[in-house]
C-alpha cells in the first residue's frame, strides 16, 4: 500500500515504536492521526515533526476507558476526513509471577493490548468497507505466539491479537480491506522498564531498536504482507512452537530460576 498521500491514524504514537513509526511515515509523506493519553508528551512529538516538515493532527484520549475508541475514530474522521490506514500500537505490559499481578492490572492490560485495538478497528472498518480500501496493522509480538514465563497476561493479550488478525483478514479477503500483524521481539524503549531490560541483558536475549522495528513494519505495509515475525531465530522458534510446543517447554522452563529476582522486584 503506498504510504506518501495516505492519512494514517497511530495509537501510542509517542511512544518507542508507535514514535518511530510516526518519524518514519512523516518522512514518507504520510499525513498522520496520531493518539496518546499524554497531552504534553504529545503536543511536544507533534511540534517535533511539524517541524521537520511533516503534516500532524493530534487527539488525546484513553484507550482503556470504554467508549474512548470509537469517539477518537470519530474525531480522526471529522479532523482528517478519511483514514487510509490504522495502526494499533499502544501496548501496556505487566512483567512477574502472574500469582502476584492484581486484577487490576491484569485487566487495563487487557483492555489497552486487546480490547482497544479491536475497538478500533470496530469503529474505523464501516468507513473502510465503504471506501472499499483500506488497511489494518496491529502491533504484536513474538511472546503472542510464545508463551513466555513471567510475561503469562501479556502473551495472552497478543495471543488475542494475533487470533483476531488472522480471523478477521479472512473475514474482509476481497473487500479492498487488508489486515497485517506485525510480531517484534525484545525492543529497546521505555516500554521495557529496568527490571525487564536488565532481565533480558541476563538471559542474552536479541535486541532490536526501534528504528528498525518501524522499518520493518512499513515494509511490510507497503508490499501487503500479511504477517511478519520480526527476528532470527525467534521467527523459527515461533515455527516450532506452532507444531512441537513440548519441544520448546524445557529451554523456557529453564529459563524461570533466570528471571525470578527480575520478576520479584516489584513484590519486594
Amino acid at each position: 500500500m503506498k504510504i506518501s498521500g495516505s492519512t494514517i491514524l497511530i495509537t501510542g504514537a509517542s511512544g518507542g515504536i508507535g514514535g518511530a513509526i510516526a518519524r518514519q511515515l512523516a518522512r514518507r509523506g504520510a499525513s498522520l492521526v496520531l493518539i496518546n493519553r499524554d497531552r504534553a508528551k504529545l503536543e511536544a512529538f507533534a511540534a517535533e515533526l511539524r517541524a521537520s516538515g511533516g503534516t500532524v493532527m493530534t487527539l488525546v484520549g484513553d484507550l482503556a476507558t470504554p467508549g474512548e475508541p470509537a469517539r477518537l475514530v470519530q474525531d480522526a474522521l471529522d479532523q482528517a476526513g478519511s483514514i487510509d490506514i490504522l495502526i494499533n500500537c499502544a501496548g501496556t505490559q505487566n512483567f512477574g509471577f502472574f500469582a502476584d499481578e492484581s486484577a487490576a492490572d491484569m485487566a487495563r492490560l487487557f483492555n489497552v493490548n486487546t480490547i482497544a485495538p479491536i475497538a478500533m478497528v470496530n469503529a474505523v472498518l464501516p468507513h473502510m468497507l465503504e471506501k472499499g480500501k483500506g488497511k489494518i496493522v496491529n502491533l504484536g509480538s513474538i511472546f503472542g505466539s510464545i508463551g513466555f514465563p513471567c510475561f503469562a497476561t501479556y502473551s495472552a493479550s497478543k495471543f488475542a491479537l494475533r487470533g483476531f488478525s488472522e480471523a478477521l483478514r479472512r473475514e474482509l479477503a476481497g473487500t479492498g480491506v487488508g489486515v497485517t500483524y506485525v510480531a517484534p521481539r525484545f525492543t529497546r524503549t521505555p516500554f521495557n522498564r529496568s527490571a525487564v531490560t536488565r532481565m533480558a541483558d541476563a538471559l542474552k536475549m536479541n535486541q532490536d531498536e526501534p528504528d528498525s522495528v518501524a522499518a520493518s513494519v512499513i515494509a511490510t505495509i507497503e508490499r501487503g504482507g500479511r504477517e511478519r515475525y520480526l527476528g532470527w531465530p525467534e521467527k523459527l522458534f515461533v515455527r516450532i512452537n506452532s507444531i512441537l510446543p513440548r519441544l520448546v517447554d524445557p529451554s523456557l522452563i529453564k529459563q524461570v530460576d533466570l528471571m525470578r529476582p527480575f520478576a520479584t522486584e516489584s513484590t519486594r
